[in-house]
């Protein structure tokens, strides 16, 4: 199970001046992947919904394929 924006965020490091204040965040690379696979997730799932909620056709993947390949299209 992939981890939760939650969880990910705790793993996170701040950097901060000699006051104290936050300057900067630092987090492990791995977690910065994670972060962006979880945002992407998040978009793909709006136009998702955006899709579903414009009224415009919706045509399967094969569909699509097999059109793109009746012009010469190769996928």
């Amino acid at each position: 199970m992939n981890p939760s924006i939650h969880e990910l965020l705790e793993k996170v490091e701040f950097v901060v001046d000699v006051e104290g204040q936050k300057k900067a965040v630092m987090l492990d690379y791995s977690i910065w992947k994670d972060l962006v696979s979880l945002l992407e997730d998040i978009e793909d799932s709006a136009e998702i919904e955006a899709s579903r909620n414009s009224g415009e056709e919706v045509v399967s993947w094969d569909e699509a394929k097999a059109e793109l390949r009746s012009k010469g299209i190769n996928v």
